[in-house]
């Protein structure tokens, strides 16, 4: 990998941080908002009319979330022609609203939980965790000390080790980058602020390979090509972000390259490695589902729910269709963080770092695939295609760090995969 000047991670823009876990748990909810948004006045239009204020408001505050809108209102930091009003508040089209300030914030502690980890590689100053599907990594600015703040990878980091980087706060202690609740696989943690540093200047420099496996919609009709498309929030449905915005957009560049067409008696998929060069938001999954390819089981973009018989099958199928059987319905989305190849912060030795899908993806492709019924079992085999390059070390191959930096390092496994249940 080609060495790079150093990055100034201060002069880095507020997303770029938080790519690399670097802001504050109480900032800003986006870059292109700064502390202005939650001091302004807004002037009502008639066409306004109607709209409930907490709605309209969110529309209007860019990168504001509706949730933090409503914490707002709660704190009666909103007036509306000089009086607090109600979130639920409807609009005539005719009002002053004034904001008076952000609002405040419970400041969140992460609490050590015991949580089975995947561990693939581990040393004094990071280590490389195998996250399952459904687990977040760290809670969020707007959550509180009940359910919504337990069960992340952060409460099982301080539970296993000993020690973690501080640079991203309390809340975020030792994360470095971050994957989707509904994604899979590797991600990094750093045990110590240099190591911390060090690698969010190499995330910043793109000195960090990522690659992806994912299952999509549709035949893709290239075989590789280059996804090079700003992402913003969309404007309308704030949970999801976009494209489409011609202002505003993040660069964002992803590599896909075609692993397998799939035409199966449910309709046509397409199983595809990504190499993202940038870590954006959503990024895979807003690109594939821009070219009309939306993740199988994302359904925020795009993605059915559940999947059945494809019409254009035969008869049987057909009825076995419309009686409602034969439907699939997967519970995340089909997105694995399959490899990560990085130079070690420390000691410069190359590490590379493989993830097989896990196996309740295996399982859907082989019922997608109409493969014989011991093949949809979880302890099915990986496809061919995708064997050679996820396997990981075999019971000779486990050495120390140091012996096999340039090979897949250990795994250090604290569960089973069936045990993780999280």
């Amino acid at each position: 990998m080609p060495a790079q000047d150093p990055i100034n991670l201060l002069e880095m823009d507020p997303l770029e941080a938080d790519e690399v876990g670097l802001l504050d748990e109480n900032a800003s909810e986006s870059s292109d908002g700064g502390g202005d948004q939650y001091h302004q006045t807004i002037q009502v239009p008639g066409e306004a009319a109607g709209q409930r204020l907490d709605a309209y408001l969110t529309q209007q505050l860019e990168g504001v979330s509706r949730a933090r809108v409503q914490l707002l209102l709660e704190q009666a930091r909103v007036e509306v022609d000089g009086k607090p009003a109600k979130p639920s508040l409807k609009l005539r089209g005719t009002e002053t609203i004034e904001l008076l300030g952000s609002p405040r914030l419970e400041p969140l502690h992460a609490v050590a939980e015991d949580i089975p980890l995947d561990i693939v590689y581990e040393d004094k100053d990071l280590a490389v965790i195998n996250k399952a599907a459904g687990m977040m990594v760290h809670a969020g600015s707007g959550s509180t000390e009940d359910a919504r703040n337990r069960g992340t990878l952060v409460n099982a980091l301080l539970h296993h080790f000993r020690q973690l980087s501080s640079t991203s706060g309390d809340l975020r202690p030792g994360i470095v980058h971050r994957l989707d609740k509904g994604t899979s696989g590797l991600i990094i943690v750093a045990k110590n602020d240099a190591a911390h540093l060090k690698l969010g200047e190499m995330f910043a420099g793109r000195q960090v390979h990522k690659t992806y496996y994912t299952l999509v919609h549709g035949e893709m009709k290239e075989n590789s090509g280059t996804i090079n498309a700003p992402i913003s929030r969309d404007s309308m449905r704030r949970t999801r972000m976009t494209t489409r915005r011609s202002e505003g957009g993040r660069t964002a560049i992803s590599h896909y390259k075609v692993l397998r067409r799939i035409h199966s008696k449910y309709g046509r998929f397409t199983l595809v490695s990504v190499r993202i060069e940038t870590g954006r938001t959503h990024q895979i999954r807003v690109h594939l589902a821009s070219l009309g390819h939306p993740v199988v089981g994302d359904t925020l973009y795009g993605a059915a729910a559940e999947i059945g018989i494809a019409s254009s099958t035969t008869t049987r199928h057909s009825r076995a269709r419309a009686k409602g059987e034969e439907k699939l319905s997967l519970d995340r989305n089909f997105l694995h963080s399959a490899e990560l190849e990085f130079v070690h912060p420390r000691t410069g030795l190359e590490l590379k770092l493989r993830s097989p899908l896990p196996a309740e993806l295996v399982a859907y492709l082989a019922r997608i695939e109409d493969l014989p019924a011991a093949a949809a079992a979880l302890d099915v085999e990986v496809p061919a295609e995708l064997s050679a390059t996820t396997a990981r070390p075999s019971a000779d191959e486990k050495q120390s760090p140091a012996k096999t930096a340039a090979k897949s390092p250990a795994k250090k496994r604290r569960a089973p995969a069936g045990e993780r249940g999280l």
